[in-house]
């Protein structure tokens, strides 16, 4: 696979709010750029069409968004909600030891102890105040 040309790494550079790629080969920019609000491939297309008919919502990032974030959605003012539950005393403990390791590399010594708390209750291992878990041999 040949590497991207100066042009799409530039562009990427840029993050703009419209790229039109005037190509032959328009799917091997599609798999070269990622910063961009909308993407506009090949002599049949163009941004006239997606303000007006084909594209999606048209509220763009600028000021070089497109570098961590894409155009405005239906999913953006949709609220999601996660959850996690851990179902056995020895996962817990087992993700306790990853997490305590975790947190004391990062400084979090809170964090680190709610890790410790249950490796302390379900894995029946003493680790001091916001200690780390060593692994198990």
């Amino acid at each position: 696979m040949r590497p991207p040309p100066q042009c799409a790494i530039t562009v990427d550079e840029i993050a703009s709010e419209h790229v039109q790629v005037m190509t032959r080969d328009p799917d091997y920019f599609l798999q070269h750029m990622k910063n961009y609000g909308a993407l506009f491939l090949g002599a049949r297309t163009n941004v006239s069409f997606g303000h007006k008919v084909i594209g999606t919502n048209h509220t763009l990032p600028t000021k070089k968004a497109a570098r961590y974030t894409g155009g405005l959605w239906v999913g953006k003012f949709l609220k999601t909600c996660t959850y996690q539950r851990v179902l056995t005393d020895e996962a817990s403990a087992m993700i306790g030891g990853y997490c305590s390791r975790l947190c004391a590399l990062e400084g979090f010594a809170g964090h680190g102890e709610q890790a410790n708390i249950r490796v302390r209750r379900y894995g029946h291992r003493e680790v001091p105040y916001a200690g780390k878990v060593e692994a198990l041999a």
